[in-house]
C-alpha cells in the first residue's frame, strides 16, 4: 500500500479514537433571598414556590413545604411549577452551589446540586448532625418542552471521586431522562445516611 494511504487511513483510524466532546462544568449561586415568590406562601405548613437567577435564560424553580425542599431548573412548564416535587422522606435542605453541565452549543443540559439529609437519631427521634447524609442530585435541565426532573443520585460519602460520578450521569443519563416515565436511581456505592426519595409528577 502506498505510504500516502497509509497515513490517511492511520489519520482517519484516529479520528474515529477520538473521544466525544465532554460537557463543560460552570456554576452558579442557588440565592433564595433575591427571588420572586410565584406560588402562594403556606404559613401553616411552610410552603412556598419561589423562581431564582439561574444560568443565562435558564431558571431555577425552588419549593419549600414541611421542612423539605424541591429544586428544579430551566424552563420549568406550568405543569411542573405548580404540580412537581421532589425530595427526601427526612427534613432536607439543599446546598447553595450549582453546578451545570454545559453542551458544547452553550446550552445546560443538566445540574447537580448537594443535598443535606436530617436523619433522625433513633434513640431521640430528633435530627442528630452525626447521621446527617449528603447526596449529590442529578437534575435534568427543562428544555422548551417545559418538563425537568431529578435523573440520578449520588451518595456524597459513600464514593470516591464523587463529582466525577455524578458528572457521568449527568452527560450520559440526565439529557435523555424521561420525567414521570424514567426511575431516578442511585449510582455507585449507596451508604446508610442517604434516604428513599419522595416524588410527585402533575397527572
Amino acid at each position: 500500500m502506498p505510504k500516502r494511504f497509509v497515513l490517511i487511513a492511520s489519520l482517519l483510524l484516529a479520528a474515529t479514537a477520538l473521544p466525544a466532546t465532554a460537557n463543560d462544568s460552570t456554576y452558579t449561586d442557588l440565592d433564595t433571598d433575591h427571588c420572586k415568590t410565584i406560588g402562594p406562601e403556606d404559613e401553616e405548613g411552610g410552603g412556598i414556590t419561589l423562581l431564582c437567577k439561574g444560568l443565562k435564560d435558564y431558571p431555577v424553580t425552588f419549593k419549600e413545604g414541611d421542612l423539605r425542599q424541591s429544586v428544579f431548573f430551566g424552563k420549568l412548564g406550568k405543569a411542573y411549577t405548580e404540580g412537581a416535587f421532589e425530595t427526601f422522606g427526612p427534613f432536607n435542605h439543599a446546598g447553595r452551589k450549582i453546578e451545570w453541565r454545559v453542551d458544547d452549543k452553550g446550552v445546560p443540559v443538566s445540574a447537580i446540586l448537594r443535598w443535606f439529609i436530617e436523619n433522625a437519631d433513633p434513640d431521640t427521634g430528633m435530627p442528630s448532625e452525626a447521621l446527617r447524609g449528603q447526596v449529590l442530585v442529578v437534575s435534568k435541565v427543562a428544555q422548551a418542552d417545559g418538563i425537568g426532573c431529578i435523573a440520578g443520585y449520588v451518595d456524597a460519602l459513600s464514593n470516591p471521586e464523587t463529582n466525577v460520578l455524578a458528572r457521568q450521569v449527568a452527560d450520559e443519563i440526565a439529557p435523555g431522562f424521561k420525567c414521570a416515565v424514567d426511575e431516578a436511581l442511585f449510582h455507585g456505592k449507596r451508604g446508610d445516611r442517604t434516604s428513599d426519595p419522595m416524588r410527585n409528577f402533575p397527572q
